[in-house]
């Protein structure tokens, strides 16, 4: 076994980090602020702009990143928790870079699957509700969940982005993506107030 390899797969078996710790902290708290800054006293036609018939509203926008994080939070990390642990020599630190630093870019574009599309029924005060009580969740795990790093699951989004290089994602590098979505669907949200026929009020 290479030296790269056994450093790679001791730190999958080791806590998270004060590092990252602090970094998924710190990149959690970004993104939930660049929604809240964004869609704050929005009317409820400003909500509900759609540049195009195919194209999301801010609301919807809202209501599918809520609900990719609370499929993150329900069945991936249960899935996490029983599944088998990185393969050998895992680069996991270059999976968190394209996570942190590609996820969030509008320059690659991917359809969502139809399970996550907003169902538009959700009021979007609720959507921020549950927003924050996501957020929280999601740092209460990292502070008090062993093994993040010890369990890796096929990872769609990661796959794509990488382009095959990192099938995979460990609980720990979810929810950066998680983090990472959410500024997605920010910069959508921007793209919306930018068309020429958003209202004014």
């Amino acid at each position: 076994m290479t030296a790269t390899v056994a450093a790679n797969s001791a730190a999958t078996n080791q806590m998270l980090t004060v590092q990252e710790l602090e970094q998924a902290r710190q990149f959690l708290k970004l993104t939930e602020t660049a929604v809240v800054g964004a869609t704050k006293g929005l009317t409820e036609a400003q909500w509900s702009f759609k540049p195009a018939p195919d194209r999301w509203s801010i609301a919807e926008n809202l209501d599918h990143a809520v609900t990719v994080q609370e499929r993150v939070l329900g069945p991936i990390l249960s899935q996490l928790a029983e599944a088998p642990p990185p393969p050998a020599g895992w680069d996991y630190q270059r999976a968190d870079s394209i996570v942190i630093h590609q996820f969030g870019t509008r320059l690659s574009r991917f359809p969502s699957p139809e399970f996550v599309r907003p169902q538009g029924s959700t009021a979007p005060a609720e959507l921020l509700q549950r927003l924050a009580a996501n957020y929280a969740r999601f740092v209460h795990i990292l502070e008090t969940t062993p093994g993040l790093r010890q369990h890796a699951i096929e990872a769609p989004p990661l796959k794509a982005i990488s382009k095959g290089v990192f099938p995979l994602a460990d609980g720990y590098q979810w929810i950066l993506a998680v983090a990472a979505h959410t500024e997605r669907h920010v910069k959508q949200m921007l793209e919306v107030m930018a068309d020429s026929a958003y209202p004014v009020r």
